[in-house]
């Protein structure tokens, strides 16, 4: 450790992710001098390739359907933002959760949840794909930016908070321990976290894209309680300006409104559980059974977040263009698989050497999961000559 890890251990909540506590990486290295270990993690993630592709991969929309839309990238610096503040408010580290928010996603197919669903029925027979622990082989396998190790040579802690379902695959061995760590204890708060804050930015920036998109409208909004209620407090909070501004303006600051009281229940029912349990230190929380677990909201605001998701299910993800879209994205991963299991050399040489190691159909998942939509709309029309979407 270093003096600014010992500086900030001491500074934290006792169940925070201490910098002592972080159970060093799989290959050595000496701790940097201005920097934390959790630091390091961050900075190594956001200088991936993986961390950069995610600019061109979809979050509900398509990277072509327009610039204004949330990408995997936007919205994993949102997640970012929103854990690293509400780390903060709740004494945690702050840096962890950080690190784990900008990974969370790295592991996405192209073409969003279609394509992690087609990437996994090609995949039922040779130990089936989840963007979870592909964000895991990436990080510990499939990034090359060092000379003395594969992946990013992340931090056990690190590694072990992006384990949200405490799963590898076979091929990944050096994560058989951590994983088998995970599965006997409850995700540290900073992992919990995390996991709450994605669902809070994806259900309130989905809505505000899928307003833009003009797939959604008011009118939808106006018969659900807890939006006529938001849109009546702002307005009585801004009753000289709210009424002249552009509707556009209005929407975004009713969902910032939604999602500002969202943030601030997750943090008030977090702190207040874990006064309410007496948790004196990470053994205390480990320990706990899952239902006890201090991360949460409100009995009212998991309701209202459960609508939200209900609707935007209903309006939005069902939406007939954006099945649309989502099914010709299903078809070009299909067809992709296809191509490269018939003839690997039509793959790049440096996945094609590690075919001897990992199995034709796993190194061809890694190919294709990490495209860009971009990239796999280019490959479909290089490799059938025909164009797509």
């Amino acid at each position: 450790m270093n003096l600014i890890e010992k500086r900030l251990d001491e500074t934290m909540a006792p169940w925070a992710m201490l910098h002592k506590d972080s159970g060093g990486r799989l290959y050595h290295q000496q701790p940097h001098e201005h920097r934390t270990c959790f630091q390091r993690d961050r900075d190594r993630i956001i200088h991936s390739k993986a961390f950069r592709r995610l600019g061109y991969k979809t979050q509900v929309f398509m990277n072509s359907a327009g610039d204004n839309y949330r990408t995997r990238l936007t919205h994993s610096l949102e997640v970012a933002q929103v854990a690293r503040s509400a780390a903060q408010a709740l004494n945690l580290n702050a840096d962890y959760a950080e690190a784990l928010a900008l990974a969370h996603d790295l592991g996405h197919t192209p073409f969003g949840h279609a394509g992690q669903e087609a990437l996994n029925h090609l995949m039922r027979d040779h130990g089936g794909f989840e963007h979870n622990r592909q964000s895991l082989r990436i990080v510990s396998s499939l990034e090359t930016r060092y000379l003395e190790f594969h992946g990013l040579n992340l931090t056990r802690s690190t590694l072990k908070g992006m384990m949200k379902h405490a799963q590898v695959y076979e091929c990944d061995p050096d994560l058989r321990p951590i994983c088998q760590q995970r599965s006997q204890e409850q995700p540290g708060l900073e992992a919990a976290l995390v996991d709450q804050c994605d669902r809070i930015a994806y259900v309130h920036h989905d809505l505000e894209d899928g307003l833009d998109a003009r797939i959604l409208n008011l009118d939808d909004l106006r018969g659900l309680d807890f939006w006529r209620t938001a849109w009546q407090d702002v307005l009585e909070q801004n009753p000289h300006t709210f009424q002249k501004v552009r509707s556009q303006v209005q929407i975004r600051s009713v969902i910032r409104y939604l999602m500002d009281h969202c943030i601030r229940d997750l943090q008030d029912t977090s702190s207040q559980n874990l006064r309410n349990l007496a948790i004196q230190n990470q053994a205390d929380l480990k320990a706990l059974k899952k239902s006890d677990y201090p991360v949460g909201y409100t009995s009212l605001m998991g309701e209202r977040i459960r609508v939200m998701q209900d609707f935007l299910y209903q309006r939005l993800y069902r939406f007939p263009a954006v099945m649309q879209m989502s099914r010709r994205g299903a078809r070009i991963i299909e067809t992709l698989f296809g191509e490269y299991a018939s003839l690997p050399a039509l793959m790049p040489s440096h996945f094609q050497i590690r075919i001897a190691a990992f199995g034709l159909e796993r190194v061809i998942a890694d190919y294709i999961s990490g495209m860009t939509d971009r990239f796999a709309l280019h490959e479909y029309s290089r490799l059938t000559g025909h164009r797509m979407l």
